[in-house]
């Protein structure tokens, strides 16, 4: 077969090339090879030597560091502080009691803590690191690392604890941190590793709790080179885990302090809600306690004082107290009297001093009556008579209706703990919570807030601030996480009509301004700041018939806890409402003389954003108001600049 010339060089070139490839490809294995046996021989054979010297290298967890919290203008209210402490790993352990006693010589470690330690050790994995002891001081850790390489398995390390700097002013939003017990982790389905740290802490109560994940962060991880006899000889590389989110809240510091510092030795409760978008500016309760006492371990003497004391510092009275709102409940049946048609702003109800109902007589306030009253006299005045008047024409469940409108009822959405729903009662609740029918008495009762009508604090702010406005506005505590702002929706009317709601706001007015109002001693004398407002007072005994008709007994007179409690609410500017304020004072008395004064106080502190001028004051007070003010107990100024952590 004949071939041709130009046939056979291109074979040749293709075979060249064929081989080229080929060739090159060997080349490229052998020298991945070659360079893979280098890295295997000289750069980790000082890994594979530490093996072969019975040495080994283990993975240790590196707790995050837990996101803090500010107040809405950048405060710190909840951070880190270092933390000192000391840890031992079980399998690198031969005789755990004898190191532990060891380590007791260093530092304070008595034998009921070395029992304990050893039955937690023995429940946790071998390769777990447990905390034997944490907030060392610089002498103690430094004893202890000195002395590490005679203590086997015994590790020092610098880690990061809660810490809250303005002690009590947030203990009850903010809840706190705590060791994980067998029972937070029977509550998850696929705990964190991390949670099986011992004494790793998580939230515990309010907001710590409720954003427990976003604040928790993920862990880190480091691999280190534990000899044979169990110590850590390096760290071999490092790998650090993600901080927890960092939350902004609506709260303001400076204002929750002197809130609290208002509220003084009383048990008591207030809230500061802004009307623009529900923002909770203030919510204290009274008295507080240090949450630092939790976090480092509060002692048996500590804590018994705080669960013996009658005013009840560990409860959370603005969400989780319930409480007859009293008096401040009237507007709420003024407004569901006039959606039902049953009466007009204009009519007047005469008020004699009781009504009777059968043979049982329900008494108003005022002993010798009002007389003729229309809505806005009966607010100004706080008439009894007329409001078991309106509530018998327009019956309980439309009533309880306009207040689960107005907030009362209905649980808040807000992260804290054990929130109080409160109570609008209907004949069918009763019929189902009892077995009984409502009578008629029990709705002349709820008229006036009393009998089984419950309100907390918040929803009592929460009613005011939704009359102010006539919308269904929402309280929120987090105004952004990460610097990322929380989206807030826009409020929805209410569906209150203007020509209702105007009465009802003329009286509130009234309360404050109008020649009889229960509370005018408590206005505000700067005209562009006038406020609104309801006093309450609410009955926590049952007084009799022949009590009525020889007198009351004077709150003054009787033992603390069967004092009325004392009830306001308020908000300002009339014209055009910003803020809105609830105070519940337990046992205090008249809300006119006990809670009004506080709350104006309070209320003037939020709108000005500081002390107001004296001017604010009627021109009687003023004196009284500046020397106040020298003696209220608030904290130094300078806490209340902005910061990210505690060294």
């Amino acid at each position: 077969m004949r071939r041709f010339p130009k046939l056979d060089l291109d074979m040749q070139r293709r075979t060249t090339r064929r081989g080229m490839l080929l060739a090159g490809l060997q080349g490229l294995f052998v020298g991945t090879l070659a360079y893979r046996m280098r890295h295997l021989q000289v750069e980790q054979a000082g890994e594979f030597q530490l093996m072969a010297d019975q040495n080994s290298v283990k993975i240790r967890l590196i707790p995050p560091a837990r996101g803090l919290i500010h107040d809405r203008k950048g405060v710190l209210i909840a951070g880190n502080e270092q933390n000192y402490r000391v840890t031992i790993t079980r399998e690198d352990v031969e005789d755990v009691p004898g190191v532990l006693h060891d380590l007791s010589r260093l530092i304070t470690l008595p034998d009921d803590e070395i029992d304990r330690l050893i039955k937690d050790i023995d429940k946790r994995p071998p390769t777990l690191p447990i905390t034997v002891a944490e907030r060392l001081s610089w002498e103690e850790f430094s004893r202890v690392a000195v002395n590490a390489p005679v203590l086997t398995g015994i590790t020092t390390e610098v880690g990061l604890s809660r810490f809250y700097p303005h002690g009590g002013d947030f203990a009850h939003v903010l809840g706190y941190v705590g060791p994980v017990s067998d029972y937070d982790l029977s509550k998850m389905q696929d705990p964190d590793p991390l949670l099986q740290i011992p004494k790793f802490q998580i939230g515990k109560l309010g907001i710590e709790a409720k954003y427990e994940d976003q604040l928790r962060g993920k862990a880190g991880t480091r691999r280190i080179e534990v000899n044979a006899t169990g110590r850590e000889m390096r760290e071999i590389d490092r790998r650090e885990g993600d901080p927890g989110a960092n939350l902004r809240l609506t709260l303001d510091a400076r204002l929750q302090n002197y809130v609290l510092a208002r509220l003084g030795d009383n048990s008591a409760a207030a809230v500061v809600l802004d009307l623009q978008d529900g923002a909770v500016r203030a919510i204290a309760s009274a008295p507080s306690f240090d949450p630092n006492l939790f976090v480092r371990g509060i002692s048996s003497a500590d804590y018994q004082t705080l669960t013996e004391n009658d005013h009840r510092p560990l409860a959370d009275k603005t969400v989780q107290g319930a409480y007859p709102p009293g008096s401040t409940f009237k507007m709420v049946t003024a407004l569901a009297a006039l959606e039902a048609g049953v009466t007009t702003p204009d009519e007047t109800v005469y008020c004699r001093g009781y009504t009777e109902l059968g043979d049982r007589r329900f008494h108003c306030w005022k002993k010798g009556g009002h007389g003729s009253v229309s809505m806005v006299e009966s607010l100004e005045q706080s008439c009894d008579v007329y409001y078991y008047e309106m509530a018998q024409r327009v019956g309980i469940d439309k009533i309880a209706d306009m207040a689960r409108r107005l907030g009362v009822g209905v649980r808040p959405d807000l992260p804290m703990s054990a929130i109080a729903e409160g109570n609008a009662p209907t004949k069918a609740w009763k019929r189902e919570r009892y077995g009984k029918e409502w009578l008629i008495g029990d709705t002349l009762n709820s008229g006036i807030g009393q009998g089984y009508v419950l309100a907390s604090p918040l929803q009592l702010a929460l009613m005011m601030a939704r009359v102010a406005t006539g919308k269904a506005l929402e309280p929120r505590l987090v105004q952004a996480v990460n610097d990322v702002d929380v989206a807030v929706a826009a409020p929805e009317s209410l569906g209150i009509p203007e020509a209702h709601l105007r009465p009802v706001r003329g009286g509130l007015f009234a309360v404050m301004n109008g020649k009889s109002g229960t509370a005018r001693a408590s206005r505000i004398a700067e005209p562009t700041m006038q406020m609104c407002g309801k006093t309450g007072t609410a009955q926590v005994r049952n007084i009799s018939a022949g009590e009525h008709a020889s007198g009351v007994v004077k709150n003054d007179n009787l033992p603390w806890k069967q004092r009325d409690h004392a009830l306001f609410v308020c908000f300002a500017p009339a014209d055009a409402p910003r803020i809105a304020v609830s105070i519940v004072i337990e046992h205090g008395g008249g809300g006119s003389t006990a809670a009004a004064p506080i709350a104006r106080d309070i209320l003037l502190q939020a709108l000005y954003d500081g002390f107001p001028p004296l001017t604010a004051y009627p021109e009687g007070q003023r004196s009284l108001i500046e020397e106040q003010r020298k003696t209220l107990p608030l904290a130094d100024p300078a806490s209340f600049t902005g910061g990210s952590a505690r060294a």
